[in-house]
């Protein structure tokens, strides 16, 4: 006997609630193996194929391409088990009428595992497994009467993309919210309800196992708003406030959403400051040409953003209270042993922080050439979000937009951020004589929690004495 297992939106990891679909890799009726890659999806912070766990028959897609999904919101529905392609069929050419339904087992308990022994491997941050999970007793939900299902056949669930779901109802039988656990797994639909005072023990889930999804939370706002937002239209419209016929509404949400949030809390948590210093940058450019004159026409060419990554790790080596971050919780500063290099990149996604983990470790070269890998994975959008999270300090070269200096937002959870100004030619007294050299500004905005500005005076000064006289870095080689 085949059974309908739904795959839900998985946790993809880094707090990200949310993921939009960008495109399916199945078709309805089609037949997947366990871990195959389902749907892509484009998180706030990266591009991210989804393997499903189960083995069978494709009798359901929930979400048009191009519609966001909260985590934990129905992906698919297989069929699994031996004849999972006899009920595939009927369900698959049903226009989605399967969609969000289980299959009840046959005994008081139905085996959870994929049917054929296959258990999955992959592991996102939701799901994945590496057993046979418990059994457990499913909870049969209430029968819909026939009146009821007849007046609410064909309409689209609360989340948008249900063909044909039968409508969940209150439980009017239940005087009192009914003993025991809630079945409802998503904190996104916990808040919902107790924002408009859902009691959830009154719900009948339409999720496997009798689960409580989003759309059995709406239906149950909608049957008690109902009335109230009829009786009340001219007043919602008199307190909207008048809009501006030539407005633009943009939703703030995904990358610029994520970067809203993460700018917002660094301001509110971090009392920042910013120093800066105009620096001779010729020297470090010779020697930059020389070091790729010396590699020969085949060899790597090393950037100059690898060599200013070089030169920050070395000024943190000496300067170690930048390299850290404070436990505001702990009323703590944790310094780190291990330097990871974030640097700016301006992508047609908005700003991203690529990381090079264990930049301390690494050469001009190698740094070049992950720099290069990263920049380029950051272009196609092709990064992961374990290479957008974990830096311990910001590289940001706001040169290439053609300016001078910045005071940036630090990068929360770091201490520090080192902006790189545009290099161009101007006048300079060099050796006691004025000259056209390559000068640039270098700015260091600094959490003054983690120091004073004797630290970061200090490590700006290094820097800056790095990038004039190349050769002070020899000193710590």
């Amino acid at each position: 006997m085949a059974e309908v297992k739904e795959f839900t939106l998985p946790d993809l990891g880094e707090g990200l609630t949310e993921a939009e679909v960008v495109r399916w890799l199945v078709e309805v009726g089609e037949v997947v193996a366990v871990d195959q890659p389902v749907v892509e999806v484009e998180t706030a912070k990266a591009m991210v194929e989804v393997p499903c766990p189960y083995g069978g028959v494709v009798t359901a897609r929930y979400g048009a391409e191009g519609e966001e999904l909260a985590v934990g919101a129905p992906l698919l529905t297989v069929a699994v088990g031996a004849d999972a392609s006899a009920p595939a069929a009927a369900e698959g050419s049903g226009s989605g009428g399967a969609d969000g339904v289980v299959a009840e087992a046959d005994g008081a308990d139905a085996a959870e595992d994929g049917g054929a022994g296959e258990t999955s491997g992959a592991v996102l941050v939701g799901y994945g497994t590496g057993a046979p999970p418990a059994r457990r007793r499913r909870v049969r939900p209430t029968p819909v009467p026939a009146a009821a299902a007849g007046q609410v056949n064909g309409v689209a669930s609360g989340y948008g993309r249900h063909a044909v779901t039968p409508e969940v109802p209150v439980r009017a039988e239940a005087a009192e919210p009914a003993p025991g656990p809630v079945p409802v797994i998503s904190p996104l639909v916990r808040r919902l309800a107790r924002q408009n005072g859902v009691e959830l023990r009154m719900l009948t889930g339409s999720g496997p196992d009798g689960l409580i999804l989003r759309a059995d939370v709406e239906r149950a706002i909608g049957a008690a708003g109902a009335p109230a937002a009829a009786a009340e239209p001219s007043a919602a419209a008199a307190s909207a406030p008048a809009a501006d016929a030539g407005e633009v509404r943009i939703p703030l949400r995904g990358l610029r959403g994520v970067v809203a949030d993460k700018m917002s809390r660094s301001r509110r948590e971090i009392p920042e400051a910013t120093c800066w210093v105009d620096v001779d940058a010729t020297e470090l450019l010779a020697a930059r040409r020389a070091m790729n004159a010396a590699g020969g026409p085949d060899a790597p060419k090393i950037s100059l953003l690898a060599l200013l990554a070089r030169i920050c790790t070395a000024a943190l080596a000496r300067y170690p209270e930048l390299n850290a971050r404070v436990d505001t919780e702990a009323r703590e500063i944790v310094r780190l042993e291990r330097v990871h290099v974030g640097f700016a990149a301006q992508t047609d996604r908005g700003l991203v922080v690529p990381v090079v983990r264990d930049a301390h470790a690494r050469s001009a070269e190698s740094l070049s050439e992950e720099l290069g890998r990263l920049t380029g994975a950051a272009r196609d959008g092709s990064l992961t979000p374990g290479e957008l999270t974990g830096s311990t300090f910001t590289l940001n070269n706001y040169g290439v937009f053609g300016v001078d200096g910045s005071t940036p937002i630090i990068n929360h959870p770091e201490a520090a951020m080192l902006g790189v100004g545009r290099i161009i030619p101007k006048p300079w007294v060099y050796e006691g004589e004025l000259a056209v050299r390559q000068v640039t500004q270098l700015s260091l905005t600094f959490d003054h929690r983690v120091c004073d500005g004797g630290v970061a005076g200090g490590f700006l000064r290094y820097v800056a004495d790095c990038v004039e006289q190349p050769a002070v870095l020899l000193r710590g080689v």
